[in-house]
């Protein structure tokens, strides 16, 4: 949910909402307020506590009483001599919040009230009443009354009069009461949806704009491993997600960054080895030379070629480590031209026979492809391909007469090159990580095998590049087979 949607709701919820919630309050407390103000006052008719007129209802509170005292005016007016009658009627009328006032000719014969006094002058003489349309005479001084007079002839025949006197310059307590109560409950549906707002913007704004300012503080302090899990989709949830991708970035990059220092120490590690062994080999050759060693000519040339061989080996390592640099900054340089598959590969074949034949392995070779299929390939960048892998595959001959064979393979649109040694093989569970680099089947620098663990990682590499793909297969104590693919060029003839 955007946020502006969310505003509008959160404007509707502290406007709207609460004005129907208190309204509907409201009349059920006047509907039950009303119900309980009949039922406690006698009342018949139906009233209007809150809209109703004030006068008319402090009217019909007396009403029934009033009706009392005509009835007694009609039937015994001796009563209103009779000084507890008068009390009793009294009694009645204070719990209406009026009283009674009585006059026999012009004399006051019986007052409820204290403040009654003050009203004598207004009373009206006998048989001059006007009732209005509020059911009395409504007396409007420093107090506000409603005055009901109800005229009466003794049996003594002298004029009487009967006042019912209430005070309406302020509310019926119960009035007040609903007031307060509608006060008190405006209040607690203001206070409850306000509580309501304030969750439901903190669980839609705050709540993961603190989830957002804690994994600031965690990246802050260098720490990547956590998730920032926000569920809103909102323009807030969309920015979450946005710094959890870029957490997961940096992590990333991080990790890559430690895996990069640890394969560059490792390269070290491994250069450095790799370089002592053959160097310290030509020393003790060297000094056997000095020493007059190699007292043959033939002790001398086996010396000789041991010497060039290491030389080769160290030239090797260093061109290899040359070349992964380049690798690493992806700056290999390719001058790709038309190769002649059969021409090339017989060529290289013979290059490398030369040093098969110092070292005493055979090397056999088998083209099945016709003499005019043609390749687009880096002629240079494709003999370092070649050099890796037998020099790859010479560090592992462990056999009396080691044995490494090329074979050229016509694959359709492609040409397979497959080169196989009778070496230790290679375990399943190594198999799948031989071209990444660094990856060393026999990872104890104490071995005599040497090499840096990046010679097959550039052959991937350069085969990838010229669009190719390739693999291995290989049975530990048999040998291991090297498959890479190249497809073939093809003229387009256009008519």
């Amino acid at each position: 949910m955007k946020i502006r949607t969310r505003l509008a709701i959160a404007f509707i919820t502290i406007t709207a909402v609460p004005i129907a919630l208190i309204y509907v309050a409201v009349m059920g407390l006047v509907t039950y307020q009303e119900r309980l103000f009949q039922k406690n006052y006698g009342l018949t008719e139906q009233i209007d506590l809150l809209f109703g007129n004030q006068i008319q209802v402090f009217n019909r509170m007396t009403l029934g009483i009033q009706r009392k005292i005509q009835k007694t005016a009609k039937e015994d007016a001796a009563l209103f001599d009779d000084a507890e009658y008068l009390a009793s009627l009294n009694r009645e009328l204070e719990e209406k919040y009026s009283y009674l006032i009585v006059r026999k000719g012009d004399e006051i014969t019986f007052s409820g009230s204290e403040e009654a006094e003050m009203l004598y002058d207004y009373l009206s003489p006998y048989d001059d009443y006007q009732v209005s349309a509020l059911g009395g005479t409504y007396m409007d001084g420093e107090e506000q009354h409603l005055l009901k007079q109800i005229d009466f002839v003794y049996p003594d025949e002298s004029e009487g009069s009967v006042f019912i006197v209430t005070n309406v310059g302020d509310f019926i307590p119960e009035i007040k009461e609903m007031f307060s109560e509608m006060l008190l409950v405006g209040v607690v549906i203001i206070c409850f949806m306000a509580g309501v707002l304030v969750m439901w913007v903190y669980r839609a704004f705050l709540h993961p704009l603190h989830k957002l300012q804690e994994a600031t503080k965690q990246i802050r302090d260098g720490n990547l491993d956590f998730t920032l899990e926000v569920d809103n989709e909102d323009e807030i949830g969309m920015l979450c997600q946005d710094f959890e991708e870029m957490r997961m970035r940096l992590k990333e990059s991080q990790e890559e960054k430690l895996q990069y220092d640890k394969e560059s120490k490792e390269l070290i590690s491994n250069i450095s080895h790799d370089l002592k062994t053959p160097i310290t080999a030509i020393k003790g050759y060297v000094e056997g030379i000095q020493d007059g060693v190699a007292s043959s000519p033939e002790k001398l040339d086996k010396y000789i070629r041991t010497i060039y061989n290491k030389a080769n080996d160290m030239d090797r390592l260093i061109d290899e480590l040359t070349f992964y640099s380049k690798i690493d900054t992806n700056k290999i340089p390719y001058n790709f031209s038309r190769i002649n598959v059969s021409e090339y590969f017989g060529d290289c074949v013979e290059e490398v026979g030369l040093d098969m034949e110092t070292r005493g392995v055979e090397l056999g070779y088998f083209n099945y492809v016709d003499e005019d299929v043609i390749i687009i390939a880096d002629a240079e960048q494709m003999k370092r391909v070649i050099n890796n892998i037998i020099g790859n595959s010479l560090k592992y001959l462990d056999k009396k007469k080691g044995q490494i064979n090329i074979r050229i393979k016509d694959d359709g649109d492609f040409i397979q090159v497959v080169i196989e040694d009778n070496g230790k093989g290679i375990a399943a569970r190594d198999l799948p990580y031989i071209f990444d680099r660094f990856y060393r089947t026999d990872s104890s620098r104490n071995s005599s095998k040497g090499g840096s663990g990046i010679g097959l990682s550039i052959v991937k590499k350069i085969i990838e590049d010229h669009g190719g793909r390739i693999w291995a297969t290989s049975k530990e104590g048999i040998g291991t087979e090297i498959h890479f693919v190249l497809r073939k060029y093809q003229e387009v003839i256009q008519t």
